[in-house]
């Protein structure tokens, strides 16, 4: 478990630092973002990852490492919106401000990951990483679903479990993929 915990924080210090230096690029223009559009974007993220491995090819220069990071850091971005709302202009917020959010989230993830994973005794290391994508994908139809009945659910998890299981699943796929690298 203690390997599991530092190869995870290497992957959300990778996350973290792509996530502020595209603040730095871009400011907050997400926060006028609903959460649905970046329910769409993390769509689009898991999707490509898909096509990409059926395809055995990408045309675009943005591999599907950077996408599994795109999609960590677009569930942290989601779960803000959930919880801050909406900002008209986008920069409501101070950048320390939403780097303090970030590692609230991303930590309540990683703890979620941690319960989790004890009981499921790292049953993710044996997973392939194209199913570490296609739990994302189920994961994300959830959500739509869950936003199309205005958040509400019967017995189901809530949205922000859902951006949090995809947050760690994608974590999981950087974290097999750096192993891979290695070996």
């Amino acid at each position: 478990m203690t390997k599991t915990k530092q190869q995870f924080e290497e992957a959300i210090d990778k996350c973290r630092s792509v996530f502020l230096d595209k603040m730095q690029d871009y400011g907050t223009a997400w926060r006028i973002l609903r959460p649905s559009s970046l329910t769409d974007q993390i769509y689009i993220k898991a999707n490509r990852i898909r096509s990409i491995q059926i395809k055995g090819e990408a045309k675009v220069n943005e591999g599907i490492e950077d996408e599994f990071i795109a999609i960590v850091n677009y569930s942290v971005m989601a779960i803000i919106q959930l919880e801050k709302g909406l900002a008209i202009e986008g920069d409501d917020l101070s950048k320390k401000e939403i780097e303090k959010l970030y590692n609230h989230h991303i930590y309540a993830s990683q703890s979620l990951m941690e319960n989790k994973n004890h009981d499921y005794d790292e049953a993710w290391r044996n997973m392939r990483i194209s199913s570490l994508d296609d739990i994302i994908l189920m994961k994300l139809l959830r959500v739509k679903q869950i936003e199309d009945n205005q958040g509400k659910t019967t017995v189901s998890e809530g949205l922000e479990a859902n951006y949090q299981d995809m947050i760690n699943y994608a974590l999981f796929a950087l974290i097999k993929m750096a192993e891979e690298e290695q070996n």
